[in-house]
């Protein structure tokens, strides 16, 4: 017997808070940008891009009340992303 899916509709108010945080991190992108922070420019920008990115994929194409697989295959992506950049540093800091 399969079980009942629950609607995961989300209403209009927990959409617009979601699209505050978006505005409020893009307008934090921005004035980092501004900010000389040395090497850790790029870090902080891509921790600020890849907050903002799980927040679209969680709420706006309902990632969050999918299945296991769709979440683990959600996080693997993300780890994998993560190594590759994380090589590709590693690669110019040491030429």
């Amino acid at each position: 017997m399969e079980k009942a899916e629950k609607p995961h509709v989300l209403g209009y108010g927990q959409l617009a808070l979601v699209l505050g945080l978006l505005l409020i991190l893009t307008g934090l992108t921005v004035a980092v940008s501004y900010v000389h922070l040395g090497f850790w420019n790029v870090p902080v920008a891509l921790s600020i891009a890849s907050l903002k990115a799980s927040l679209v994929l969680l709420f706006f194409m309902h990632l969050k009340y999918e299945g296991r697989v769709i979440r683990y295959s959600f996080i693997s992506t993300v780890l994998f992303l993560a190594v590759m950049i994380g090589f590709t540093f590693w690669d110019v800091a040491f030429r």
